[in-house]
């Protein structure tokens, strides 16, 4: 297993649950992925909103991507530190791919409510039921 499966598997099911800590609790939420490439996985939200917050207090996160199937599906789990990515040119792609951001409250690239981040360094696995009660046995791959 190699990262370029990672990134395939991420594309093919962007939904992803995020857990982040606030204080001493976590917290879970579903996030719609952006992308994912070899130099990451990533993601945009409202810097005004409570995630943006936590990732700034901590950036630790695990992302938690699923595909239904047999048994109970495949899900793929990765740790690692979320990374505020400033990048204007970025940011004006992601707003022709997902202009809706423009209908609620950004308005441009240069706006400071729009966050975006992205996982570039981890650790991600892959879990079935193959794997159920053996979690610590699952292959890793490092990114």
């Amino acid at each position: 297993m190699d990262f370029s499966e990672c990134i395939q598997f991420a594309n093919d099911n962007p939904l992803t649950y995020i857990a982040t800590i606030d204080g001493d609790r976590p917290r879970v939420r579903a996030f719609a992925m952006w992308f994912a490439d070899a130099t990451g996985f990533y993601y945009h939200t409202g810097t005004p909103k409570r995630i943006w917050g936590q990732l700034m207090k901590n950036p630790n996160v695990e992302l938690c991507f699923y595909a239904p199937g047999e048994g109970a599906g495949t899900m793929m789990r990765v740790a690692g530190a979320a990374e505020v990515v400033d990048d204007a040119a970025l940011k004006r792609r992601l707003l022709q791919e997902r202009p809706w951001i423009l209908e609620i409250g950004v308005s441009g690239p240069d706006d400071p409510k729009l966050g975006v981040f992205k996982v570039a360094h981890g650790e991600a696995y892959f879990w079935t039921m193959a794997w159920n009660m053996r979690e610590a046995e699952a292959p890793r791959v490092r990114f």
